[in-house]
This record gives C-alpha cells, sequence and structure tokens, in this order.
C-alpha cells in the first residue's frame, strides 16, 4: 500500500503527519518549551477535527496522569522529612575515599530509590553533597558525577512509579485497549537491566571518565564552582592605580580578567599591566567563595548592584535575603533569552550575581550574556522571591532551604507511608492512583507536608508535556497512519528474525530520544511498534515494554534527559563525554533487551 498515495487523499492522515513532522522539528530546535510544542499539536488536532476534544484531551483526565501528580507530591514530603539524610551519610562516610567505590554506592543505594522517586530531585538534592565529596578528596566530579545521572535512569525502569515516561506508556497502552501497566510489571526486566548497567558503569568508570578536574584554566584552589561575572570597580577600592598582575585580583585570590571596559571601550587581553581605574567594569572568571570575599570587603561591586555604592553587602541575610544557585533545565523558557531581554530582576524580584556554563567561557556582559539550557546562575533574593522561582518550572534550585524543611520527627512517617503507597496496590485491589492519592492525603493528615505546598510540588510542564502528548497517539490509531506506517515499514522486518527485529525497534527507539524528549519519542514510535505484534508473532505487551526501555536509555548526549543535563556543567564535561561512557552501556542494552522481552513474553 503506498502510503504517500494514501496520505495525500486523506485529510486527516495529511493533517496528522504535517503535525508529526512540525513537533519533530520544534522538539530538537526547542524554541519553544516542550510542553507548549504538545498544546499547540493538541489545539491543531481539535481545530481540524482530526480528534474530537474529549479524544484529544482524554491524556489530561488519564489515572496515569492523576498518579503522577501525586507521586510530585509524595517525592516532595520525603525529601523536605529528610528521608535521604542516610544516604547523605553514607556518601560522607570516611569509608567511601575512591570514585569506584562513591560510583558502587551511587549504582547500589540510588538505583532502587529513583525506583519510586522521581531522579530530578534526587539529583538536585545529591549533587551537593557529591561535588563537595571531590573538593575534600581533592578528585575531578566528572569522574563521579555522570554515573550518579545514569543510575537513577537505571532505577527508574524498576518499577511503574520510576518515571513519567513510564506512566505516560501506561497510559497509551490503556488508550489503545491493551490495558494499563501493573506496579511490578517492568521487574523482571528492570532488574537485570540494573545489574548489567550497574556492573558496566563501575568497572569501566576509571578508564573512560575524563579527569576534567585537574584543568588549571577551569579549578582554582581547589574548588570547582567557576563563575563568570561582570564587576565594577568603585574609587574606594584598593584596586584602583594597582595593575591586574599585581593586584589582589590575582596575588590572593586567582582571579582571571576576560576583558576590561573603560569609558565605553572594550579592551581584550594582555590586561597583565594594565593599570586599574575607578569604574572600570571587569568581565572574570571566579570561583563563588572568592566573589563572595571579594565583595563582601568592597573591592569590586556587581554590575547591577548600585546599592553597593552605600556600602551595602548584597551577599547579606538580612531581611531574609540569601545567597545560592538555580539550574536552567531543558525546556526552560528563559533558554535563548539575555537578562536584560527579561527584564530577570524586576520579574522575579532576584539579581543574578554570575553566571557558570560548564567548561565554555562566557565572555559578554552579564546582563547581555543570553541564557542556554544547562546554565547555573548564581543568584541573590528574598526568600518569598526565592519561593516563587522553586514553585517555577524555568529554574532549579540546587541549594538547600532549611527554613523550608519540617521538622525531622516527620521522617519515619513520611518513609512509612511511602512503603505503603508501594505495597498497598500489590497485595490489595486498590489501583495504584488510588493508593497514592491515599499516601498524598495521609502525607498532610500527619503533618509531613502542608496542603499549599501540593500545588508547589507538582511541575506543571511534565503535566502538560505528558498529558498532551497522548493525542499523537490517539491520532495515528484514528487517522490508520499506524498501520500504514507498519505495512510500509514491513519490508525492513520481514523474514528477519524476531530477536534481531526486536533490536532494530529498540535501536530507532534509543535513536529518536537522543534528540526528542523520551515522552515524545514514546508518543511517535508506540502506535507504529505495537502494530508489528501479529506480523513478528509476539504479544503487543512485549512490543509496549521494548519502547519504553527504549526510550529511558539517555545515555549518549547531555540533551537526552534531564538529569544528564544537570551533571553537564558541574561535571564540567565536554559534549562527547556522555557519549564515550554511554555508547557500550548503550550497545550492550540494545541487545540485552530485546532478548529479556523474549524471555518473558515468548
Amino acid at each position: 500500500m503506498n502510503l504517500i498515495a494514501v496520505v495525500s487523499n486523506n485529510f486527516d492522515a495529511f493533517i496528522t503527519v504535517v503535525v508529526l513532522i512540525m513537533s519533530i522539528i520544534l522538539f530538537i530546535k526547542n524554541s519553544i518549551a516542550p510542553e507548549l510544542t504538545g498544546l499547540l499539536c493538541v489545539g491543531i488536532f481539535i481545530a481540524t477535527g482530526v480528534l474530537s476534544p474529549e479524544k484529544a484531551l482524554a491524556g489530561f483526565g488519564s489515572p496515569s496522569l492523576i498518579t503522577l501528580m501525586g507521586l510530585f507530591a509524595v517525592s516532595s514530603a520525603l525529601f523536605k522529612s529528610g528521608a535521604l539524610d542516610r544516604v547523605r551519610e553514607l556518601i560522607s562516610s570516611e569509608s567511601i575515599r575512591t570514585p569506584r567505590k562513591l560510583i558502587s554506592l551511587i549504582a547500589f543505594l540510588i538505583a532502587p530509590i529513583s525506583g519510586i522517586v522521581p531522579n530530578t530531585p534526587v539529583v538536585a538534592s545529591l549533587l551537593p553533597l557529591i561535588e563537595g565529596w571531590c573538593e575534600r578528596r581533592n578528585i575531578s566530579p566528572s569522574k563521579v558525577l555522570l554515573p550518579l545521572s545514569f543510575a537513577t535512569l537505571l532505577g527508574g525502569t524498576l518499577t511503574l512509579l520510576g518515571s513519567s515516561v513510564n506512566l505516560l506508556v501506561s497510559d497509551i497502552s490503556q488508550q489503545l485497549g491493551y490495558g494499563a501497566l501493573e506496579l511490578f510489571s517492568l521487574t523482571s526486566i528492570g532488574i537485570p537491566v540494573w545489574l548489567i548497567g550497574t556492573t558496566y558503569m563501575i568497572l569501566v568508570s576509571d578508564i573512560l571518565l575524563p579527569d576534567r578536574g585537574r584543568d588549571k584554566d577551569f579549578i582554582r584552589n581547589g574548588d570547582m564552582n567557576i563563575y563568570f561575572t561582570e564587576v565594577t570597580i568603585p574609587s574606594s577600592s584598593e584596586l584602583v592605580g594597582q595593575s591586574v598582575r599585581n593586584s589582589r585580583l590575582q596575588r590572593r585570590f586567582d582571579v582571571d580578567v576576560l576583558e576590561l571596559q573603560r569609558n565605553g571601550k572594550v579592551i581584550l587581553p594582555p590586561l597583565a599591566d594594565r593599570k586599574i581605574e575607578p569604574d572600570d567594569r571587569l568581565i572574570i572568571r571566579v570561583t563563588r567563595a572568592d566573589l563572595l570575599r571579594l565583595q563582601q570587603e568592597h573591592t569590586i561591586l556587581l554590575g547591577e548592584n548600585k546599592k553597593s555604592l552605600a556600602g551595602t553587602n548584597v551577599f547579606s541575610d538580612d531581611e531574609g535575603t540569601k545567597t545560592f544557585e538555580a539550574l536552567l533545565p531543558a525546556g526552560s523558557t528563559l533558554a535563548g533569552a539575555s537578562l536584560r531581554e527579561l527584564r530577570f530582576r524586576q520579574r522575579h524580584n532576584a539579581t543574578v550575581l554570575a553566571l557558570r556554563r560548564g567548561q565554555q567561557t562566557v565572555q559578554e556582559r552579564l546582563g547581555q550574556a543570553v541564557l542556554r539550557a544547562g546554565d547555573v546562575l548564581l543568584l541573590q533574593a528574598p526568600l518569598d522571591s526565592i519561593r516563587g522561582l522553586q514553585a517555577s518550572n524555568d529554574l532549579l534550585i540546587l541549594d538547600q532551604f532549611e527554613d523550608d524543611l519540617p521538622v525531622l520527627i516527620k521522617k519515619p512517617i513520611s518513609i512509612a507511608i511511602a512503603i505503603g503507597m508501594v505495597v498497598l496496590p500489590a497485595v490489595t485491589n486498590i489501583p495504584l492512583v488510588g493508593s497514592v492519592l491515599l499516601a498524598v492525603i495521609t502525607m498532610v493528615a500527619f503533618g509531613c507536608l502542608r496542603p499549599a505546598e501540593i500545588q508547589k510540588s507538582i511541575r506543571l510542564d511534565v503535566i502538560l508535556l505528558l498529558g498532551s502528548l497522548s493525542c499523537f497517539s490517539v491520532a495515528m490509531q484514528v487517522t490508520g497512519l499506524a498501520d500504514l506506517i507498519a505495512v510500509n515499514l514491513n519490508f525492513v522486518l520481514n523474514g528477519m528474525p524476531l530477536y534481531f527485529a526486536l533490536v532494530v525497534i529498540f535501536v530507532s527507539t534509543v535513536i529518536l530520544t537522543q534528540f526528542i524528549s523520551n515522552a515524545a519519542s514514546v508518543a511517535l514510535i508506540l502506535p507504529v511498534a505495537i502494530e508489528f505484534s501479529s506480523v513478528l508473532g509476539i504479544a503487543p505487551s512485549a512490543l509496549i515494554m521494548l519502547v519504553l526501555f527504549g526510550a529511558s536509555q539517555s545515555f549518549l548526549t547531555p540533551m537526552g534527559y534531564q538529569t544528564n543535563l544537570m551533571v553537564y556543567g558541574p561535571g564540567r564535561y565536554r559534549f562527547f563525554d556522555i557519549a564515550k561512557y554511554g555508547a557500550g552501556l548503550t550497545l550492550i542494552m540494545s541487545f540485552t533487551v530485546p532478548a529479556l522481552i523474549i524471555l518473558n513474553f515468548r
């Protein structure tokens, strides 16, 4: 059957193909937030009549999405009650002294936790702790941070709760008439995948993980938090009249001056013999600790902080202000614009003090630097503004604020409730969504979570993306595109042994996942893959699992998954560092997962 001829004669199929191509382009270019791309597609399907509003919006009322919303609240209560304190103590233990031992601890302890708690908050909570461990041991963070991300990805396939993608697959499976996945449907395959992946990560860590921490251009005085910022020299500064070479900037603090701006003119290196004058503006590379010290001593003024001219210390905690770090996650609407264009200070009541961007040198003025996903901002703001930023999906706060944590006496209660949430659907007929909702209410009833914190804990960007993406699968089924694509691609798999056919489908999913979100790749590939079940002589549920695990193999690019992006900057990784460490793991999984699928479903 000619796919092109059918599409050209079928208006609904034609519109669906156009929307699919448009969405893939938007997902890859990331010109607008992924959730907005999903909502745009829903709107087009409804406006053109391809889907009725009920079918297009069915994903927003699915049990899987409600489950995910409840899971966000439960995980928030766990983190705020200090449920991971024991894990943090183990990482800080004196017995963990080498990268391999730390990777082993991460792989065997953190991965199971990621089976029931979303991996993003797990990585955010442990990232500063592991950076501190690296600093104390004089070890490059690049030797341990990437395994942290990979371990949470592997752990996310242990149970249905491990990833939002798992819940999306369950939702699509139910909409297509194959039933929802159960809590432990993934476990028989997830455990071997986790153990094999863990073994690989430990064995090759010394060989394939780079050592970026000893690069003298980026590590100063043992501090790995190198920022780029713009400062002004006040007339009262002791730097006035000194050359850059002989000033305290380099004699004591080892600050790199990248550019000097004087009277509207830009002076580029070499700057060592240039004498510093009042009102000079410098673009510098500096550690967080040194920047705070220089500002506290009024040696420099940060570009936007004119109040400092009167002696105000922007780093003081007067009136509840805090200095903290925040990461721009993938899909942040702030990416692609400068701080000046965003009017960041006015909109968020927070001052950007400095910018960190992996190993890249940022030589623009701070207000003119175009933000990118993965950037880390050093911010200063009142506590009320910080809480507003925590509720936003545009920034991920990396620092912990003790004032937001309930008393630790709630920790055993919150852990018991979480365990009950997992056990209840396994031993009774209560559906998973009911168990999760009961857990949320119980958390509130016992004071582990305040009602106002439930809304704040839910990531609206994830909910909008997953709720909208299910319309892709429905449209492909309703218009017959899934059947047509399967028939036209049948010649590729025709006559191929089952095992190798599954390898082809798995690898196709993995490749697509590296360039668009794993949720989007599931929505696009799953309805097509299911159509091969009769041709290959295997149950549709087997192909559902195959696509699910393929979409979870984000081991090749920093954009493949948000946790990769979170460790990319702090680890000082280069683009191909992730592929170098993850290619072998991807190759192993490409041959292992199809074999496990056959063993479990034949």
